[in-house]
């Protein structure tokens, strides 16, 4: 291994007013989950996105949870979710009781694939079981197709929950993305491009609806001075501390969006020329964040596998990952159905089999960067593969 410092994927990045409201939650002795500054984490996140409301959580995967019991999802209903991502996007509707069906991407966005939904559609369709609801997930920064999905599920009266948790920033035809279906979802894992160190956030124009979510967050606490509860409830909220720490992320958000754009265009610049190096494409009408900077690797042109370059820059302590394995594939859900792009063309097996993310920190410097670029580079040459 090499002796240089290490690079991570997708480190947090922290700034000064993180550390003044943090300071602000201390000295007001506001500890405890809730209280003013997740109140203002919660204002100041729904007018950055554009809708009527927003309830802060522990997690994303709490925050999909939440919008899947709202919608009544429940034992034996069916639920369509975008097969190419982590585990999180699936896991509520089995918590539900609820039956997965997993949708490919498409080419042009990775996300989603419209024709394989409409296939999905025509199948349960045919069936008399329609979903109870279509989660449509946002990878590495980019929105999905919305308006090609959001008239499929439109035609069927199904809703659609936006994981948005990797596209906090991006938009697609002017609009945030998150903001298209019913429900949308941020995280703030450590790793995303604003984080909180863990915690989600669920947003919608609908008031009632997060009235009643909150409610179900907050263990299902009942008006009344003694502790009663009518309703299953859970330990969802996100702390008063944590909260602070999100609003001063927020402040700096496109500040970061527009560091990792340009730390993706200068990946672009040196590799993009190289046989068999494809980057994700940008769709149209759309503006992603390159929350992380994606590609594909051919082997047989570029003469190495994508597994290979990740194996190649672990030896010079650079991280990098591949892409997510599709969810249709973890054992977890090996008994689940799934609709590929095509009859016989599943796009994110190839994008899994290919894929890998380069390091994408906001704070990632030119000089760390240009050792990315000169490792891949290397390796390349010493394979005999051509520039």
């Amino acid at each position: 291994m090499g002796l240089d410092k290490r690079i991570f994927l997708s480190p947090p990045h922290m700034g000064c007013e993180e550390e003044r409201l943090v300071q602000e939650a201390f000295e007001s002795n506001w500890i405890s989950p809730l209280g003013p500054q997740v109140e203002a984490f919660e204002k100041e996140m729904a007018e950055y996105v554009g809708v009527n409301g927003a309830l802060a959580v522990n997690s994303g995967t709490s925050a999909l949870h939440l919008a899947l019991r709202y919608l009544r999802v429940d034992q034996g209903d069916i639920v369509f979710c975008s097969t190419f991502s982590f585990v999180a996007s699936a896991n509520p509707i089995v918590y539900q009781g609820a039956v997965p069906v997993f949708i490919d991407s498409e080419c042009e966005s990775w996300n989603m694939s419209p024709s394989a939904l409409a296939r999905a559609f025509a199948h349960y369709e045919r069936m008399g079981k329609l979903p109870k609801a279509v989660i449509v997930v946002n990878l590495f920064g980019q929105s999905a197709d919305m308006s090609a999905i959001l008239r499929i599920c439109d035609q069927h009266g199904v809703p659609v929950v936006e994981d948005a948790a990797e596209s906090l920033g991006a938009t697609y035809h002017g609009k945030a993305s998150g903001t298209f279906g019913k429900f949308g979802v941020y995280s703030f894992n450590g790793n995303k491009i604003i984080t909180t160190s863990g915690g989600g956030m669920l947003v919608s124009d609908d008031r009632e609806a997060l009235t009643k979510m909150r409610f179900w967050a907050s263990q299902s606490r009942d008006l009344a001075v003694h502790y009663q509860h009518s309703e299953l409830g859970y330990n969802y909220r996100l702390s008063n501390v944590l909260a602070a720490i999100g609003r001063g992320q927020l402040g700096v958000l496109d500040k970061r969006i527009s560091a990792r754009r340009s730390i993706f265009q200068r990946y672009y610049l040196a590799l993009s020329n190289l046989d068999g190096f494809m980057f994700m494409p940008e769709l149209a009408n759309s503006l992603p964040t390159r929350w992380l900077t994606a590609l594909t690797v051919n082997p047989l042109y570029a003469g190495i596998s994508s597994g290979e370059i990740i194996e190649a820059l672990a030896e010079e302590n650079i991280e990098a990952r591949p892409v997510w394995k599709p969810l249709h594939l973890q054992p977890l859900f090996k008994d689940c159905k799934y609709f590929p792009h095509t009859q016989d063309k599943s796009i994110s097996e190839q994008l899994f089999k290919d894929g890998l993310c380069l390091p994408s920190g906001s704070n990632l410097s030119e000089e760390d960067q240009d050792r990315v670029i000169k490792c891949i580079l290397t390796v390349m040459n010493s394979r005999g593969t051509k520039k």
